[in-house]
């Protein structure tokens, strides 16, 4: 049909969708339907019509008959089995009995005969098994059954299924019928022969041999007028074998589409046989043959009987539908004259139903129907009856379209076969079959649509006998399904299965008339349904839709709950079968849905929460706690995890966000009762002068997080409401408070617990390095940990208090670990001071035999000096403080220092900044010179001891033995809050009775002569004699956490460093005897040095200067590398590497000082008696600082790997300042006067920039960087290079940054200190030195005058003095 024809036409789909009046179009109408719904027996009546037809459309069985040869004698009809049984039982004996017990056997081969499971041939037979089913019966009979086992006699049973067969053959024959008269014989035959045959198979044949030979007489006797029973296809002798056509039966027994029906309408197999002997007249093939001619007229004259045009919505659709109908129709009829060839002659001459209407309509009739004749007279398979490749043209069959009498008489005649109206009736049926298929449901391995197989199948045959088109067939088993759908007679499994089965149906096992029969519903066109089709289908899906956005909603208003149900079969149901169809079309509805279902969400919502609150919070106000507050939040908590949970992968169901509704709707109320309970509760708390649980505070923050969290999610537009950091932040204190007052008594606590041995657990007793450290450090640094993940771990949203929180904690922290510091190196000073053996013997002798001890050693050279006998719990002490360093370390980088003083320095308030209320001075005691010698050899073992003028001792330096001359370089830290008189005292350290006073002196420190923060060094004489060079900087105490972490670090280090002086210090005793000028004077005479060899070089000075051989270099320090190898030995077993690499790098520098000292005299500006030494002398000594190099440095020979102390350690500035004396030591006094000179204004030009540009840098706490000239000592001014500032060694990384700032400083700013103390040794340079220490003085008193004038200057800012420092 062309385009333009078809858009001719009104589209009568729309408007059947706009005009629900529009029926008139309807096939339903055209066929003329009444308008009440068929009645349960109308639709019976046609069902039945249908599997009736079916079955007498069956083939027919083949069976192979025996065809005696005739026989002289008399041929007898039958048998008289009364006259065989008489002659059986007069010869009735003992042995004539079947055994005892056979009936069971043999029920159980009659079963085997119903079932088909029989082995012997001709029992297979539709006609035996119904004769032996009504056989069975009989026997089964209680009465019967009893009186057989007790009689046991055979000739009761073969009466008794005579009897029964006679009964079941006879059954709907006519009267003057007696072709089944022959097959009673053969029947009884068939059960005589199975009763031998049960005998054998149980062994009882062989004990009753009478019986077995009357059985096989009985059976030759019924079997005259029949063929044998043997499965044997070949002629016999005097006889032949035919193959006929068994009788179709009219039991409803054999009819298994009748049976269906019957069970479907719910009648006995016994009234539906009835109805069918009642009307079997009538439903013939010959009136179906009737029905189909009729409706081919029908079709062709465009009745109302048959689809019209006028039911399509375009013309294209109906002639499809007609040109798919002529071949189906064909196929029918074809179908029906196979079944009944006789009928070709019949339909084609008389009896036909219809008029007619022209004269050669018989002829064309007649012409279709013979070329029908030959196609079945010749089938392509003789079996089938669906043989038939090209539909008959059926066009001869039609009637004229003007001819109106003959369509009026084809408008009001009735079918046999098909109904009034096919589809109301087909509806029906369905709702019939799927309500009794529910009430006994049958497995099935293909889902099908609510329908058993059985079923199904009747539904295919009543589609093609009554011409229902498959789509109209798809719709009306869906129309019926959403039926049951909402009246919840069915499931969404079962509604979703039959949307799968209408898009999708199964192949049909049985071929039908049509392919079309397989095709699912989206593959037929919407154009080419039916205008009622199409509307039914649309109905059915809007429908569904709103019972299925019913379900939707009350199954999301148990959301909240529990265990509530999946919407998942809902949506998927909507999603895949709703709303992706092409027909369905969404209006206003959804939106009102989504109201509805927001309202009913959020009504929901409210009623769990006060769920909840009546729960968790008692209604006494009384007996709030926080438990409560967390309880009632965990419950909120939950219940949105749960929620988000749930619908985790689809947050939203049909634009609606259940966890969003209840977060919007719960939240506002629990964060309004929240605050209100909370406030309370502390309110009560305070007025009953009690304390809420810190730990109850601390859960409460993190459920108020939590919860926080989910509101910011979900509700970015409203505030929280709760203040939670301003309601706990109370909690937080109390706990850090708690903390600092119990931290140091659990250090104290871990530190006596620890007995500080090596942790190892190996059999060899190895340890490595990270068990070499013992458990308090662990202890200690755990409690530090866990106490700074107690705050971590709250997430404290407000970063202000978090800060704060993080300074209060490193405060507490910095007391712990200066008490952890303060026990340790009290503990290890006393174990380093303890007497040896030797002293310990010494000390219990009087006072005349220590004198004649000592003068016995003397005389006597004793030369070894044992190495200390160092403890291995010191050791362990010296790895705990380097491993509480780098725990330190850690420790600064989980608690963000740095991010935690940018964010406090952010928001400070702006303005004057507060004072500090204390500072901390750090007093370094440096050296001493020209002290009074208190022993009889002429020298002191000096020490100083800080203290305050109080009388409390602050500090106390180790002792250096035998030298007038010490250095300590030893640091105390005093934190004081205005000014504060310090008192050092020298005192000479002896090993029996009282210490000898050596002399005194005081410094004043004052905050204000400090405002600036720059070190200064002062040089104190002593009262006595002599002079003592202290070093001093000041900081103010800052409440920072890089302050604390600062202060705790450099406590560590100072700690660790005091420690590794005084394992050193056991050691640099040997160190300066062995690289002496006596030792090299020792040398330079041809003498090996030992230590009896040194005693001597005191009593003769002289000494003559051979050539000193390279070995002779070596040999004289072996001495020196073995008793370092046997101390060394000592300490590997416990020192950490780390540790040992610290100590061997302290012992290095005693071996710097120890050659330096060799070289030059101490840097003053006094003129020196000590000599300089000659070329020789001097490549000696750095020969000696060259071979001690490569010893402490330990290179592996074949790898090159350094496995002692690193090459770039061990250069350092000092080694460096050594080295360059090769250029200075041998020049004359006026170039270096002149060197010293220019080097000098160059530093001083360096220094006044560096100042000028600081002038602008106010409101500091320590001195800058790279503030302060370079003069050191005597020669340098009132200011010196920094000191180490609190601020850069807040950890690690600044620690290292600062080391290798100063040492690139030294590098870029060279002093000429060496210069100075060679003058020293030049008689003619003493005016020099003398200028020197003039100009020392100037820069001093220029460097108080400025600082004066900074301080009149900065009067309009802030002020210095009285106590009134800066703070940055």
């Amino acid at each position: 049909m062309s385009t333009a024809s078809s858009r001719s036409r009104p589209n009568r789909r729309i408007s059947s969708l706009q005009n629900s009046e529009r029926a008139s179009i309807s096939r339903t109408t055209s066929r003329s339907r009444s308008k009440v719904a068929p009645s349960h027996n109308d639709v019976y009546t046609f069902a039945l019509r249908i599997a009736y037809l079916h079955h007498l459309l069956q083939p027919r069985a083949k069976r192979k008959q025996w065809i005696a040869a005739p026989k002289p004698v008399k041929k007898q009809s039958t048998v008289m089995i009364g006259d065989l049984i008489q002659d059986f039982s007069l010869k009735n004996t003992k042995n004539g009995k079947f055994p005892h017990g056979f009936m069971s056997p043999l029920e159980k081969r009659l079963q085997g005969v119903l079932i088909g499971t029989e082995r012997l041939p001709g029992y297979n037979d539709a006609t035996v098994k119904r004769v032996f089913a009504e056989a069975y019966t009989a026997f089964t009979e209680q009465g019967f059954r009893r009186r057989m086992d007790k009689e046991r006699r055979v000739e009761d049973l073969v009466l008794i299924f005579y009897s029964n067969a006679t009964k079941a053959l006879q059954k709907g024959k006519a009267p003057d019928d007696d072709s089944w008269k022959l097959l009673v014989d053969r029947h009884v035959a068939l059960f005589v022969r199975i009763i031998s045959n049960t005998l054998k198979d149980h062994g009882k044949g062989d004990d009753r041999p009478e019986l077995m030979a009357r059985l096989s007489t009985l059976e030759k006797k019924l079997l005259t007028n029949d063929q044998d029973l043997t499965a044997s296809t070949a002629d016999g002798p005097g006889g032949t074998t035919i193959e006929v056509i068994a009788p179709l039966s009219t039991d409803v027994k054999d009819m298994r589409m009748v049976q269906t029906v019957a069970s479907m309408f719910g009648l006995r197999n016994s009234q539906v046989q009835s109805d069918i002997d009642a009307n079997k007249n009538t439903w013939t093939e010959e009136a179906a043959i009737n029905d189909l001619k009729a409706y081919q007229h029908c079709l062709d004259s465009n009745t109302k009987r048959t689809l019209r045009s006028d039911d399509f919505d375009i013309e294209e659709g109906y002639q499809a539908w007609k040109k798919a109908e002529i071949p189906d129709l064909s196929y029918m009829m074809a179908e029906i004259l196979q079944a009944r060839p006789e009928l070709v002659k019949t339909s084609a001459g008389a009896n036909k139903p219809l008029p007619a209407i022209h004269s050669n309509v018989s002829t064309a009739e007649d012409q279709a129907y013979s070329e029908l004749a030959k196609s079945i007279s010749s089938p392509v398979d003789s079996n089938s009856f669906y043989s038939f490749d090209q539909p008959v043209d059926m066009s001869a069959l039609s009637l004229d379209e003007d001819d109106k009498a003959g369509r009026e008489f084809l408008e009001q005649s009735t079918y046999t076969f098909i109904p009034p109206d096919p589809r109301a009736y087909y509806r029906a049926i369905i709702q019939y079959a799927m309500t009794f298929d529910q009430l006994h449901p049958v497995e099935s391995p293909v889902a099908t649509p609510l329908l058993s197989p059985k079923s199904m199948e009747l539904m295919a045959e009543l589609c093609v006998r009554w011409r229902i088109p498959q789509f109209t067939r798809l719709i009306l088993i869906l129309d019926v399904a959403a039926q049951k759908f909402l009246d919840q007679e069915i499931g969404l499994d079962e509604l979703d299965t039959v949307f799968n089965w209408v898009k999708q149906p199964p192949v049909e096992t049985k071929k039908v008339h049509s392919h079309s029969y397989s095709i699912g519903l989206p593959a037929i066109e919407q154009r080419f349904w039916t205008v009622q089709d199409y509307a039914l289908y649309r109905q059915i899906l809007s429908s569904l839709h709103d019972g299925l956005l019913r379900d939707l909603y009350d199954n999301l208003q148990q959301c909240y709950d529990q265990k509530p149900p999946n919407p998942g079969p809902i949506l998927m149901v909507l999603e895949e079968h709703i709303h992706n169809d092409p027909s369905f079309s969404q209006g206003s509805e959804m939106d009102d849905f989504k109201n509805q279902l927001v309202a009913g969400l959020a009504t929901k919502a409210a009623a769990v929460y006060r769920d909840y609150l009546e729960k968790e919070v008692p209604k006494n106000q009384e007996e709030w706690e926080f438990y409560h507050v967390i309880q009632l939040g965990t419950a909120v908590v939950k219940l949105c995890d749960r929620i988000k949970k749930r619908y985790r992968k689809n947050p939203e169901i049909m634009g609606v966000n259940p966890l969003s509704i209840l977060v919007e709707t719960m939240f506002p109320s629990f964060e309004n009762d929240a605050g209100d309970l909370v406030r309370r509760i502390v309110h009560v708390a305070q007025t009953k002068q009690t304390e809420v649980g810190v730990d109850d505070g601390f859960t409460l923050y993190k459920e108020l997080v939590k919860i926080r969290g989910i509101h910011h999610g979900h509700l970015p537009h409203l505030p929280f409401q709760i203040p939670v950091e301003d309601l706990l932040a109370e909690f937080v204190w109390r706990w850090i408070h708690t903390t600092d007052e119990r931290i140091v008594g659990l250090v104290d606590e871990a530190i006596k617990q620890d007995q500080f041995q090596v942790r190892s657990e190996r059999p060899d007793g190895h340890a490595t390095d990270s068990e070499r450290h013992s458990v308090s450090v662990i202890d200690a640094f755990r409690l530090l940990n866990q106490t700074a993940d107690t705050i971590i771990d709250l997430n404290w949203s407000d970063e202000v208090q978090y800060a704060k929180f993080m300074t209060a904690l490193s405060k507490s922290f910095g007391n712990g670990l200066a008490r952890y510091c303060e026990v340790i190196d009290q503990r290890f000073a006393k174990e380093m001071d303890r007497l040896s053996p030797a002293q310990v013997a010494a000390a219990a002798q009087t006072k005349q035999e220590r004198w004649m001890r000592l003068a016995r050693d003397a005389w006597n050279n004793k030369e070894k000096i044992e190495p200390f006998q160092f403890y291995p719990e010191s050791f362990v002490k010296l790895n705990n403080i380097e491993f509480a360093v780098q725990m330190l370390d850690k420790l600064e980088s989980k608690m963000q220092v740095d991010r935690c003083a940018k964010v406090l320095e952010k928001f400070a308030p702006q303005g004057r900044q507060k004072r500090p209320s204390k500072y901390m001075f750090t007093i370094k005691i440096v050296e001493a010179e020209d002290l009074k010698a208190c022993d009889p050899n002429g020298t002191s073992d000096p020490y100083v001891v800080l203290g305050d003028e109080y009388q409390k001792r602050l500090a106390k330096t180790r002792v250096i033995m035998r030298n007038l001359n010490p250095r300590w370089d030893e640091s105390v830290d005093i934190t004081v809050q205005g000014p504060l008189n310090i008192i050092a005292t020298v005192w000479d350290w002896d090993t029996f009775g009282d210490h000898d006073y050596v002399g005194r002196t005081n410094l004043k420190l004052d905050p204000t002569h400090f405002s600036d923060y720059l070190p200064r060094e002062y040089w104190l004489n002593l009262d006595t004699q002599g002079r003592l060079l202290l070093r001093v900087s000041m900081e103010g105490e800052r409440d920072d956490i890089q302050f604390y972490f600062g202060k705790a670090f450099r406590l560590l280090k100072r700690t660790e460093r005091d420690m590794t002086r005084l394992i050193t210090d056991k050691l640099s005793q040997y160190i300066n005897v062995s690289l002496s000028h006596e030792a090299l004077k020792h040398l330079m005479s041809r003498g090996g040095i030992s230590v009896a060899s040194v005693t001597s070089l005191w009593k003769n000075r002289q000494s003559v200067a051979p050539a000193v051989t390279q070995l002779e270099v070596e040999e004289a320090l072996k001495p020196l590398f073995a008793y370092f190898d046997e101390n060394f030995a000592i300490m590997k077993q416990t020192l950490t590497d780390a540790s040992m690499v610290m100590v061997m790098t302290r012992l290095w520098k005693e071996v710097l000082l120890a050659i330096e000292s060799l070289l030059v005299p101490p840097l003053s500006d006094k003129p020196s008696n000590q000599r300089p030494l000659s070329q020789q002398e001097m490549d000696i000594a750095f020969k000696w600082l060259e071979l001690l190099f490569e010893f402490f440095n330990a290179r592996d020979e074949e790898t090159g790997e350094a496995m002692g102390v690193p090459a770039d350690v061990l250069k350092s500035p000092k080694y460096h300042e050594l080295a360059s004396l090769n250029f200075f030591y041998f020049d004359t006094t006026d170039n270096l006067i002149r060197t010293s000179e220019r080097m000098a204004s160059a530093t001083i030009a360096r220094a006044k920039a560096q100042a000028q540009a600081q002038v602008a840098q106010n409101n500091r706490l320590s001195a800058p960087p790279t503030l302060g000239a370079s003069f050191n000592g005597l020669m340098g001014a009132t200011s010196v290079r920094r000191a180490k500032s609190i601020m850069l060694s807040r950890n690690l990384g600044t620690m290292r940054k600062a080391k290798e700032e100063k040492r690139k400083e030294a590098q870029a700013d060279p002093s000429d200190d060496m210069i100075l103390r060679i003058l020293r040794m030049r008689p003619e340079a003493g005016p020099y030195l003398r200028d020197r220490s003039r100009q020392k003085d100037r820069l001093a008193a220029a460097a108080a005058a400025e600082m004066i004038v900074r301080q009149s200057l900065a009067a309009g800012g802030p002020r210095f003095g009285a106590n009134n420092l800066p703070r940055r």
